[in-house]
């Protein structure tokens, strides 16, 4: 599919956010400027995934992350998007 974008979706639930995802946030927007893939990544908000007690969450496609931090996520990215 050429217009395939990856997706990237981070919890904005109060849960979240307060557990790391505000840090997340900012780490995954530097990654996507970083790597120049804005045009190749839908990067959005949600709401709740309503798994809270295993947050900070984060999806990528249809695959849910669990516990994100600071250090896992930048792994994460580089599993998912260095070959886009």
């Amino acid at each position: 599919m050429e217009n395939y974008k990856k997706e990237i979706t981070i919890c904005l639930g109060s849960s979240c956010f307060a557990r790391g995802n505000k840090a997340t946030l900012k780490i995954i927007n530097n990654y996507i400027k970083e790597n120049k893939l804005e045009d190749k990544i839908f990067f959005h908000g949600s709401r709740c995934f309503g798994k809270c007690e295993h947050g900070p969450i984060i999806k990528i496609d249809d695959k849910l992350y669990e516990q994100v931090n600071e250090t896992k996520i930048i792994k994460i990215l580089d599993e998912n998007l260095k070959k886009i």
